[in-house]
């Protein structure tokens, strides 16, 4: 049974076109069916994680699992005999409880974190529900070593694993590495050749990987970059796109089309979305202090959005409007921005001043329920 709806005083206000594109998001949203299987909603990997940052891969993947009510089981894909035997007999006792209760539907969305070995311990000690594999390499990993692999056998076992994955995060807490950078530059080539590509988010470092080598996604129509002011405008001037102060909307424009019609989420006051065709405005109220961990919060959403994008257009269940590829890319984009922006209202006006990124992960499902809904009535199979 759906949760009762939210009521019309949590509701924000909403222009004409801002509720047009919100009814492009619902039809993403996929209803929650006893008939679909455990990964088949959404698998999703967050590619970060360093012994410097560990929190920004986490706070994307909780994120990603709050968005879609998922269950994340620990996987190491046999390259570590460090597997946590508390987190495999979590995830077996949940697994038995919705067995038990004779629905699956819970189970169907997953989150991986690929991080490199120094940071998996930590990121795995923050919940149990996370599933971390210490697969990146990086030049300090490499020089305790007794081995001196190719960045081809390096990235093998991640590349190995792509077939089972719908989306990738890319960038949260990665480090500026050399090792890991042509590690990522070698994921995300991969990814582009994939049958069918897989969907990249990426962020944080992983714009300034793209900011060394924008060929490494330009023309890629499955691709959400999300940078902040400072980050566009180093991207913007790599590209040699002249920014207008006063027309964001033309600067995201110009800057999605110099790449070759890759989504760009430019984040600020308002978001600014544009493929190079026309710029979208998400402009739902958030809170007054920006905290770190909010852009975190922004890809893990988009990363769960980019999994329901899959499955709807894998007929999944059926929906009466179909869009096309690049209608839904914009709709999930659109979605991830207005769940985040929400989640920012709602958090700093219970927390005030004092607000921290994990007081956003904290709202991303009530967010949802506000903005969005659970799917009503029973959809046909």
């Amino acid at each position: 049974m759906s949760p009762p709806a939210p009521s019309d005083s949590s509701i924000p206000d909403m222009t004409t076109s801002t509720k047009a594109m919100m009814a492009k998001v619902k039809q993403l949203v996929p209803p929650m069916l006893e008939k679909f299987h455990k990964g088949q909603l959404g698998r999703v990997a967050v590619i970060g994680g360093s012994a410097e940052y560990t929190g920004a891969p986490y706070f994307s993947a909780m994120a990603s699992a709050r968005l879609g009510r998922c269950l994340l089981k620990c996987l190491f894909s046999g390259m570590s005999a460090d597997i946590d035997q508390d987190v495999i007999l979590f995830v077996l006792h949940l697994c038995a409880e919705n067995h038990s209760a004779g629905s699956l539907s819970t189970l169907t969305f997953q989150s991986y974190v690929i991080c490199e070995p120094s940071a998996s311990q930590t990121i795995k000690s923050y919940s149990p529900n996370l599933m971390v594999s210490p697969l990146l390499r990086s030049t300090k990993s490499l020089a305790t070593s007794h081995f001196d692999p190719s960045i081809e056998e390096m990235t093998s076992p991640i590349l190995a694993l792509l077939p089972r994955l719908h989306v990738l995060v890319i960038g949260l807490g990665l480090g500026r590495d050399d090792i890991t950078l042509k590690q990522v530059a070698a994921i995300i080539k991969a990814a582009r050749s994939q049958d069918p590509p897989v969907p990249l988010v990426l962020d944080a470092d992983g714009l300034f990987l793209i900011n060394s080598d924008p060929d490494l996604i330009k023309g890629y129509k499955e691709c959400i970059l999300t940078p902040n002011v400072i980050e566009f405008a180093r991207i913007a001037k790599g590209m040699g796109v002249n920014l207008d102060e006063g027309d964001r909307n033309k600067d995201c424009e110009n800057l999605a089309k110099a790449l070759g019609g890759v989504c760009i989420i430019q984040k600020g006051k308002v978001d600014h979305i544009s493929t190079g065709e026309g710029t979208t405005t998400c402009d739902f109220e958030g809170g007054l202090k920006r905290s770190g961990g909010q852009g975190d919060t922004l890809t893990g959403s988009l990363g769960t959005f980019l999994a329901w994008r899959q499955a709807y257009h894998e007929g999944l269940w059926e929906s009466a409007n179909k869009m096309s590829r690049e209608e839904t890319l914009l709709a999930a984009a659109f979605a991830g921005s207005a769940i985040t922006r929400e989640c920012s209202r709602k958090a700093f006006k219970k927390n005030g001043r004092s607000l921290q990124a994990s007081d956003l992960t904290d709202e991303v499902h009530g967010s949802f329920l506000s903005l969005i809904g659970e799917p009503e009535g029973d959809s046909k199979l």
